[in-house]
């Protein structure tokens, strides 16, 4: 009797090893293997993030991501592998994802805007741009919204998503800007030598750049002025210092060669009886 219970027990306990032990064993060496896979993976796909100068909030997000990801996959390989039926789990990470998907549209329409940005450049930080009717400089590009100094000094915070699905206008992409201001002189004047002091007044300034050359054209022929568009080429840095040294030197530079600079007239009608 003994003799038989000790061949069932080794009998029941060497099923038991084939049933949950080889499981368990191929289940381990997953986890390893596995583990070591997705280190792998992380460190490659950091070392070429670094070398196409990926922008560091892009880079942790997509090494996030691809990290739980992967992680993901390798533990429902390890149930899979443990005798779990892994079609439900599915099913319910699928659902979860889809109930998440329509509580956070918007959200996930920010965070898809901020991924593109962050991948395709359109501005960096401490570039100045005009976007969703705001001008102002680059603070901080986040996954979900992007946050801009006015110059007032406002902290503007503008969604991802709907400044990539509009107009951007960037200040500092080309590196220099046209500045364009106008003065209006007297119809008596002498437009070819206003034009020529026009010139050296932009040409003086150090700021100013020679290529290319200053514009000085004659803009309009308006009811009390011919208007003159003055627009010299500037860094972009400099362009407002630029344009108050303009505003300054008008009136100077005109008084000078003896041209008035019109301003409005009213003229008063009285009906004689």
């Amino acid at each position: 009797m003994k003799e038989m219970l000790e061949n069932f027990n080794l009998e029941k306990g060497f099923e038991l090893i084939l049933e949950y032990g080889i499981p368990l064993v191929k289940a381990i060496l997953i986890y390893v293997i596995g583990r070591w896979l997705i280190n792998k993976v992380l460190r490659v796909t950091q070392k070429f993030m670094l070398l196409r100068k990926y922008d560091i909030t892009l880079e942790k997000f997509l090494l996030n991501l691809i990290k739980w990801g992967l992680w993901i996959l390798l533990i429902v390989s390890i149930v899979g592998t443990l005798g779990i039926q892994t079609t439900s789990f599915a099913a319910v990470i699928g659902a979860a994802g889809l109930a998440i998907g329509l509580a956070l549209q918007g959200s996930l329409s920010n965070f898809a805007g901020g991924v593109l940005l962050l991948l395709f450049k359109p501005f960096k930080v401490g570039d100045t741009i005009e976007a969703q009717g705001i001008i102002g400089t680059i603070k901080e590009i986040d996954i979900l919204q992007t946050k801009i100094i006015t110059p007032q000094r406002k902290l503007a915070i503008i969604p991802n998503g709907p400044l990539l699905n509009g107009n951007i206008i960037n200040f500092n992409s080309e590196g220099i800007l046209r500045c364009d201001t106008t003065i209006g002189v007297s119809y008596d004047a002498d437009i070819t030598k206003t034009i020529e002091a026009l010139r050296k007044l932009a040409t003086d300034h150090p700021l100013v750049l020679e290529d290319p050359a200053p514009q000085i054209v004659v803009a309009a022929n308006a009811d009390s002025s011919i208007n003159i568009h003055v627009r010299p080429y500037t860094l972009t840095d400099d362009v407002w210092t630029v344009h108050w040294y303009l505003q300054q030197n008008f009136k100077p530079t005109l008084d000078a060669i003896g041209v008035d600079i019109p301003y409005p007239h009213q003229v008063e009608i009285q009906k004689q009886e």
